[in-house]
């Protein structure tokens, strides 16, 4: 197991970069979601956020995926 990241090459260190990258604009946007439903089926009190939840998992996916390109290109 590698222990240092300055150990690995530049593109191994943008290509896991982009991978944790990717993985946090889906927890964030999965938690955004699972909140918009709880707030929907009254768990949590509603006080208009379940639209905005959804709105900002939306928009996190599209700009996050968006925004990392094809590994090497950035």
């Amino acid at each position: 197991m590698i222990t240092d990241w300055n150990v690995l090459s530049d593109n191994l260190q943008l290509i896991l970069s982009r991978e944790a990258l990717c993985r946090a604009v889906e927890t964030i946007a999965g938690q955004a979601e699972i909140l918009a439903g709880e707030m929907e089926v009254g768990t949590l009190a509603d006080r208009g956020g379940a639209d905005a939840l959804r709105l900002l998992a939306a928009i996190v996916r599209v700009t996050g995926q968006d925004g990392l390109g094809a590994a090497g290109h950035a």
